[in-house]
């Protein structure tokens, strides 16, 4: 009964001592969005991609006006039939409508690849910044002893009250200055 009783007590201080432990495990928190607009290596690739979106929309648009000039001139040709050039304006009309629809087919491929190749674009300038940042906010918490750091600009955050902000120390892992930081929000 004595052994029974000395293990029960045991087992309670190393219960005990475990959520002691757990209660003092460090908690930060940080606005990833703040982080990566800070970043001068996500204002370049916002550039850069709002120029790749400009230049696909441009061409799609250019398509887009040479199908409207065919449809603008197969409606005037439409207003010139008559008994007498039925069969020679009927002729160009159906070579018209052909050529709208193939140039309506052609816009809605150029359409399917530009979305395509923006996607692609936009993982290709975007994924090294967001890893960056990962890896900073890792290395930050790792180095100041984090046990969990939580991105308050996620929906997942309902509520937090204290822990610590880490942002400037993120920022300054990347080299970014944090003179112009902003206080943490609740």
């Amino acid at each position: 009964m004595k052994n029974l009783v000395k293990v029960a007590v045991v087992a309670a201080g190393m219960f005990l001592a475990g959520a002691k432990a757990e209660a003092q495990q460090k908690l930060g928190h940080i606005n990833s969005a703040d982080l990566l607009q800070s970043m001068p290596e996500m204002k370049a690739a916002d550039a850069t991609f709002q120029t790749f979106q400009k230049q696909k929309q441009s061409v799609l648009e250019q398509m887009d006006a040479e199908r409207q000039k065919k449809i603008t001139t197969y409606q005037e040709k439409y207003k010139t039939i008559s008994e007498a050039n039925k069969e020679t304006v009927g002729k160009e009309l159906t070579t018209l409508q052909t050529e709208i629809q193939d140039l309506e087919k052609r816009l809605g491929d150029a359409q399917q690849k530009a979305q395509e190749e923006l996607k692609t674009k936009q993982a290709e300038l975007y994924q090294p910044v967001f890893k960056k940042a990962e890896d900073a906010v890792k290395a930050v918490s790792k180095e100041k002893g984090y046990a969990y750091v939580f991105d308050v600009s996620q929906p997942g955050v309902v509520y937090f009250d204290g822990g610590d902000d880490i942002i400037n120390s993120v920022k300054a892992k990347l080299g970014i200055s944090t003179t112009a930081s902003t206080a943490p929000k609740k």
